[in-house]
């Protein structure tokens, strides 16, 4: 299956850590949606959320993985597929036409969270790494983020990047 990542799974690390098969396909922009971190999660941070706008100057930048259909199960557990995250199927415009992708788009939404520091972390190294423009990068890079109250889990998230 095809799956269009927006939020921290654009970091190459952290979605093959989630689902081995995980292999890039191409970076590309879904017009018509803004990039919010405002999505609930478990933990009391925000996460990302690609936001319905319908203007088509709005877009959100991501990059789509080819995902083994096996694998899926465990990506859904790791989206929280139904408590706080739905999926849809797009369709994305490439440099060679157009292609379908799944992605996940938020259903819980606090406007009151913030994302802890490691999340949003995630989000600038895979946005980075895939080559992201700057002023888009700049636009994460404002985005307030908080410390997690759980300090181990701010080193083991980050702990797959190793001394970078």
């Amino acid at each position: 299956m095809l799956c269009f990542c927006y939020g921290s799974n654009m970091s190459q690390r952290r979605l093959r850590a989630r689902v081995p098969s995980a292999r890039f396909v191409t970076v590309t922009e879904l017009p018509g949606y803004r990039l919010r971190f405002h999505k609930s999660a478990m933990d009391g941070s925000a996460k990302c959320n690609a936001e319905e706008t319908g203007n088509q100057d709005d877009r959100v930048m991501g990059v789509v993985f080819e995902i083994a259909d096996a694998e899926k199960p465990d990506l859904d557990r790791h989206e929280a597929l139904g408590f706080g995250y739905d999926e849809k199927q797009i369709e994305l415009k490439t440099g060679k036409g157009y292609l379908k992708a799944w992605m996940y788009y938020a259903t819980r939404i606090n406007n009151s969270l913030k994302p802890f520091h490691w999340y949003r972390d995630h989000v600038l190294i895979g946005a980075r790494e895939n080559g992201l423009p700057a002023e888009y990068i700049a636009q994460i890079e404002t985005v307030e983020s908080v410390h997690d109250p759980k300090p181990e889990r701010h080193n083991q998230e980050l702990s797959i990047y190793g001394d970078t």
